[in-house]
């Protein structure tokens, strides 16, 4: 396991597109996203393909965007990578990546949805601990960003210590880059207990259909002695339920499921009509994890905001009813 460097005031960020270009957001998006990340004393770099498109994909040629991402981890200038945004097409860029000479040349690199294929590869092939957060286009969201998702981003990549995972106040799923004005922000519960107990251990996750993909590949990482982050978007949109359920028998099914230590399941968009009785029910109906910590309701996944999570850290859960202790390092 390699651990990137923390950043400091100065440092360069490369902004790239494994997925979806960045012509699709915003001119106000754009702008704020690199004050922000500008505010923080970093310099801002984008790369050369990070605006081409195809019509159909909605981004530059597979090769051409691993080549953006082949130089961001290349150039000694850059400390840190962020993805733009998600979308469907990170695992086109697979076989062109230079897994090699990222080993060689480990940084920070973040991003969530579909980048889920690239963090969990990266660390796969190298053992780098690479970074479930905000993409680029994340910091240009006007409302319901700043205070809780950048303070976990700060505290993940600018200090070292361990991380105490605490619920937002409130959660939003509204399309916040069609409308940056009219949100709708709900009061949050919190997570939740499903199974209590106690584990320790590494983290493995992040989308879990995007996650599957990897399943029979070389890019799969080992699930052995792991805590899974796993959450799912509205794509399925009220079938969430059974698609979930397949979704997670089919990471059951994968060798070493057997010696996963816990699950933390992140939050469901409102469109999924996830209530805590049926996430209960669905994990209850899994005799493969009545003996491991489950717990569900963390702010990750497709719901605003969101905390940093590191593939390949450490994390440390606690699930009493009443009480739930997760801290995460990496």
């Amino acid at each position: 396991m390699m651990i990137p460097a923390k950043l400091k005031l100065g440092d360069e960020v490369r902004i790239v597109a494994p997925s979806r270009s960045m012509n699709i957001l915003s001119k106000d998006c754009i702008e704020l996203a690199t004050k922000r990340l500008e505010d923080l004393g970093l310099k801002v770099t984008f790369a050369k393909h990070v605006n081409e498109m195809d019509s159909d994909y909605i981004c530059a040629d597979a090769k051409l965007r691993a080549d953006d991402l082949n130089e961001a981890f290349k150039d000694k200038n850059v400390k840190a990578i962020l993805t733009v945004i998600g979308g469907f097409n990170s695992n086109q860029i697979l076989r062109y990546i230079d897994f090699d000479m990222i080993k060689e040349n480990p940084k920070i690199f973040c991003g969530f949805s579909d980048i889920t294929i690239l963090s969990n590869s990266i660390y796969a092939k190298t053992g780098l601990v690479t970074y479930s957060g905000p993409h680029y286009s994340s910091f240009g969201m006007k409302k319901g960003f700043m205070e809780y998702e950048m303070e976990y981003f700060k505290k993940m990549f600018f200090e070292d210590e361990e991380i105490n995972i605490e619920s937002s106040k409130e959660w939003s799923d509204d399309a916040w880059f069609l409308n940056q004005e009219d949100r709708e922000f709900i009061k949050n519960d919190g997570m939740f207990v499903i199974n209590e107990g106690e584990a320790d251990g590494k983290i493995v996750g992040g989308n879990l259909c995007t996650l599957n993909l990897l399943q029979g590949t070389e890019y799969m990482p080992n699930i052995e002695d792991s805590i899974l982050f796993i959450e799912d978007d509205n794509m399925s949109g009220k079938l969430f339920l059974v698609e979930f359920d397949r979704n997670i028998i089919s990471l059951i099914m994968q060798p070493g499921f057997e010696k996963v230590k816990g699950i933390v399941i992140g939050r469901a968009e409102k469109e999924c009509e996830m209530t805590k009785e049926k996430w209960i029910k669905l994990i209850k109906t899994k005799p493969e994890l009545k003996n491991i910590p489950v717990i569900a309701g963390a702010d990750f996944g497709h719901t605003t905001p969101i905390f940093t999570f590191p593939v390949g850290g450490n994390a440390v859960l606690k699930a009493k009813e009443g009480k739930i202790e997760l801290k995460i390092k990496g």
